[in-house]
């Protein structure tokens, strides 16, 4: 697991994602010039919040994998 501390809305969080999710989403911010913390800040901002982050950072990721194959 790797685990991503981040500032979101002002309040510090912990983030723990499998290495390969991690991977995969530092590649998918950087092809859209974007920061992993953007990235992150973008998926918390649109997420309902009895969601939890992690699991929506998994939804993004394959989503965005889908896009790609179609």
């Amino acid at each position: 697991m790797h685990k991503i501390s981040i500032s979101l809305s002002g309040h510090q969080t912990s983030i723990s994602l499998e290495q390969e999710f991690f991977d995969v989403l530092k590649t998918l911010a950087h092809q859209e010039n974007k920061s992993v913390a953007t990235v992150i800040k973008e998926i918390d901002d649109n997420r309902k919040p009895e969601s939890n982050l992690s699991s929506e950072i998994r939804i993004w990721i394959l989503k965005q994998l889908l896009k790609t194959t179609k």
